[in-house]
C-alpha cells in the first residue's frame, strides 16, 4: 500500500517555486519572478529536496540544471498547478476583450514568419491587452515536448509527421510544400531540370551547419548530387541572401509567397519530388484547462487555416489531427 502524505503538513507553494526554478534554470531569476529573496528560494528548495529525497537541481556555471527526477516531475507538477488555477479561476472564464496577460509561443523562424502576422492581427482585434512572446524552436523537434512540459511555452508550432505523446493536443494547421527560390531573372529559369538544378550553387538552411538535407537525399535516390555553397541557420536570412545572389534554395512555399516581393524572389517547382511537411500546433492537454491557452490555440488554428497558400501551391487539403 502506498504511503499517504499528510497534505496539511506540505506547503503547496513549493510546487510553484519548483516550477519557476525549472523554467528559469536560475535561482536568482526565479526569486525575482516570485518576489522572494534568493535565500528564501534556496530554503524552499531545501525543503523540497528533503520531502522528495532528491537534489532536484544541481549547480551550474550559468545557474542550475534539473536532475532526472526533477525532469520527470515537470509534467505532473505542471498538471497540478494548471488544475488548481482552473479551479481558482471560477466560472468567469477568459474574456479576450478584457484580458491582460502574455502567452509564449515556440516555433522555427520559417513557420513563425508565416503564422505570426495573421495571428497577431487577430489578437489585436479580439484581445488588445494580450501580448505574445516567441521562443525559437530548433531541431530536433522533440525539444518542443520538453519546452511545453516545462511551461517554457504555452503552444509550439512545428512540422510533425507522427503522433505526439498522448499528453499533448495536436491541431493540424496546414501542409507545406518546398519550392526552389531564386532571384528574379535567375538563369535557372521557371522550370529547372534536375541537371540544371544540380549545376547551380545552392544555399541550405541548416541549424547545425551540416551541408546535407532532404534535397540531397532526394537527389541521391536518383544518382544526382548538388553543391552547397552556403549554409545559414534561418529561413528569413536565406531569402535575403538568395535575393541578392545567384544562389538557389529549397524553402517552404508559403514563406516565399509572403516575402517574394520584399526580397525580389521568384519560385519554381522542384525538379525532383520533395516530401511535404505537416505543420501542427501542440499544447499540453492539461494546459487547455486554462481557457486563455485554449482560446489562443483555437485562434491560431483559424488564422492559419484562413491564410492564403502560395500561388504555385497544390490545392490545400484538410489534414486530420493525429
Amino acid at each position: 500500500m502506498l504511503k499517504e502524505i499528510d497534505l496539511s503538513r506540505v506547503d503547496l507553494n513549493l510546487l510553484v517555486l519548483f516550477a519557476t526554478v525549472l523554467e528559469e534554470r536560475h535561482v536568482g531569476r526565479a526569486a525575482a519572478r516570485l518576489n522572494l529573496s534568493p535565500s528564501a528560494v534556496s530554503h524552499g528548495l531545501g525543503r523540497l529536496r528533503r520531502l522528495l529525497r532528491d537534489p532536484l537541481f544541481l549547480r551550474h556555471p550559468k545557474g542550475v540544471v534539473p536532475t532526472a527526477r526533477a525532469d520527470a516531475l515537470a509534467a505532473p507538477v505542471g498538471d497540478v498547478l494548471a488544475r488548481v488555477r482552473a479551479v481558482l479561476a471560477g466560472p468567469g472564464g477568459f474574456d479576450p476583450a478584457a484580458a491582460s496577460r502574455r502567452f509564449a509561443l515556440a516555433a522555427t523562424d520559417g513557420i513563425s514568419a508565416v503564422v505570426l502576422p495573421p495571428l497577431l492581427a487577430a489578437v489585436r482585434r479580439a484581445a488588445p491587452g494580450v501580448g505574445l512572446g516567441l521562443r525559437t524552436l530548433l531541431p530536433p523537434f522533440d525539444a518542443a515536448f520538453e519546452m511545453l512540459d516545462a511551461r517554457a511555452a504555452d503552444i509550439a508550432v512545428l512540422p510533425l509527421d507522427r503522433a505526439p505523446p498522448a499528453r499533448f493536443e495536436a491541431r493540424s494547421l496546414y501542409e507545406e510544400d518546398f519550392v526552389v527560390a531564386m532571384r528574379r531573372g535567375h538563369p535557372l529559369g521557371p522550370a529547372p531540370t534536375p541537371e540544371g538544378w544540380c549545376a547551380a550553387e545552392h544555399l541550405l538552411v541548416s541549424f547545425t551547419g551540416d551541408p546535407h538535407g532532404l534535397v540531397d537525399e532526394a537527389l541521391a535516390a536518383r544518382g544526382l548530387r548538388r553543391r552547397v555553397a552556403l549554409t545559414v541557420p534561418e529561413f528569413m536570412l536565406a531569402l535575403a541572401v538568395v535575393g541578392a545572389t545567384d544562389l538557389v534554395a529549397a524553402v517552404p512555399e508559403r514563406l516565399v509567397a509572403l516575402h517574394a516581393a520584399r526580397f525580389g524572389l521568384v519560385a519554381a517547382p522542384p525538379p525532383v519530388s520533395l516530401p511535404r511537411s505537416r505543420i501542427v500546433a501542440l499544447a499540453p492537454r492539461v494546459a487547455l484547462l486554462d481557457e486563455g491557452v485554449a482560446w489562443l490555440l483555437g485562434l491560431l488554428e483559424r488564422t492559419a487555416e484562413a491564410a492564403p497558400a502560395g500561388p504555385s501551391s497544390a490545392p490545400r487539403r484538410r489534414v486530420r489531427p493525429p
